[in-house]
C-alpha cells in the first residue's frame, strides 16, 4: 500500500508526495507539527498540514533569504530573525564571522525541539554561541526594540494562524524602528501565482512600501511551495539591493552555496511582467 502526503494549494490544486513513513506527529498550543520521510524529497516538515520545508529544496529558500541582504549591507553585526524554528536561516548566518549577535524569536518551542531531533540538516547551528533564542510572539518582541539591529529576517509561516501578525502594518513599522539608520529587512513574500496567494503578496507589499523608503521584491524557484514561484521582500532605510550589491566583497568569502550567486542575485530582482503589474497596483 502506498501512502501520500497531500497539501491543498488551491481548492483545485494539490501537491502530493509519496511518503515512506511518518517520523513525528504532535500538537503544540499553537499548531500541529508533522515530520515525514519521502523517497524524493527526503524528510519534510509540515505545520497544520502545510509544507514548511523539505531536505531536498530547503537550501534555495534559506540561501535566498539570507545571502541577498548579506551581500548588500556592508557591516551586519546584530541580526534579528523572526520565526525560523527549523534553523536553516541560522545555519546560513553562522557562516559570517563578523556577526556578533543573533536574536531568534520563535513562538513555538516544540518546532525547535522537533527540528533538532528530526531535521539536523537545517538545525545544525542552533548551538552557535552568538545565538539567543526567545520563545515569544515576534510582533510583541519587536515592539520593544529601537535602533538595535542591522538586519531583520522575517522567516514567517503563511499569513494566517500563528504567523498572521507578522504581515501587519504595525509589525513592519516596528521593524523599521528596530533597525539602525542603515538597516535592512528581508521577508518571505508569498507566491504571486495563485489568486489567494497573490492577494496576500500585494497586501504585504503595500504595507512594507508604506513603512520603508526602499522596497523591492525578488524571486526564487522552490519546487514544493505553491506554484514553485516564490517571492521575497527587500526593504531598507538606505541600501539598494542592486546598486549597493558588493559582488567582489561577497565572492571573496568563498561561501559554499548551492543556489545563491551574486549573478543570480541581480537576476532575481528582474520580475515577470505579471508580477510587476501585481506590485504596481498597490505601490501608490
Amino acid at each position: 500500500m502506498e501512502f501520500w502526503f497531500s497539501e491543498e494549494q488551491t481548492p483545485h490544486v494539490k501537491l502530493s508526495i509519496r511518503v515512506d513513513r511518518q517520523l513525528y506527529s504532535g500538537k503544540s498550543e499553537f499548531q500541529r507539527i508533522d515530520v515525514f520521510s519521502s523517497p524524493e524529497f527526503g524528510r519534510f516538515l509540515t505545520l497544520d498540514g502545510y509544507m514548511m520545508l523539505t531536505e531536498k529544496d530547503e537550501f534555495i529558500y534559506h540561501e535566498m533569504i539570507t545571502h541577498v541582504p548579506m551581500a548588500v549591507h556592508p557591516n551586519v553585526r546584530d541580526v534579528l530573525v523572526i520565526g525560523a524554528g527549523d534553523g536553516g536561516v541560522i545555519r546560513e548566518l553562522a557562516q559570517y564571522p563578523e556577526i556578533r549577535r543573533i536574536d531568534m524569536v520563535e513562538i513555538d518551542p516544540l518546532v525547535v525541539e522537533v527540528c533538532k531531533k528530526y531535521l539536523p540538516q537545517t538545525a545544525c547551528r542552533l548551538d552557535d554561541p552568538r545565538l539567543d533564542i526567545h520563545y515569544e510572539d515576534g510582533l510583541k518582541f519587536v515592539r520593544s526594540c529601537e535602533d538595535r539591529y542591522d538586519l531583520i529576517i522575517v522567516d514567517s509561516t503563511d499569513p494566517f494562524g500563528p504567523g498572521e501578525g507578522l504581515f501587519t502594518r504595525e509589525f513592519y513599522g516596528n521593524c523599521y524602528k528596530a533597525l539602525r539608520e542603515d538597516g535592512v529587512m528581508v521577508n518571505q513574500h508569498e507566491s504571486p501565482f495563485y489568486d489567494q496567494d497573490a492577494t496576500a503578496c500585494q497586501r504585504a507589499h503595500k504595507r512594507i512600501v508604506e513603512s520603508f523608503p526602499i522596497s523591492r521584491v525578488y524571486q526564487a524557484h522552490i519546487p514544493t511551495y505553491p506554484s514553485g514561484h516564490w517571492l521575497f521582500g527587500f526593504a531598507s532605510k538606505r541600501y539598494h539591493p542592486l546598486k549597493d550589491l558588493d559582488e567582489v566583497r561577497w565572492n571573496l568569502r568563498n561561501l559554499s552555496c548551492r543556489y545563491y550567486t551574486t549573478t543570480l542575485h541581480k537576476g532575481a530582482f528582474y520580475l515577470p511582467a505579471y508580477v510587476e503589474e501585481l506590485l504596481k497596483e498597490v505601490e501608490g
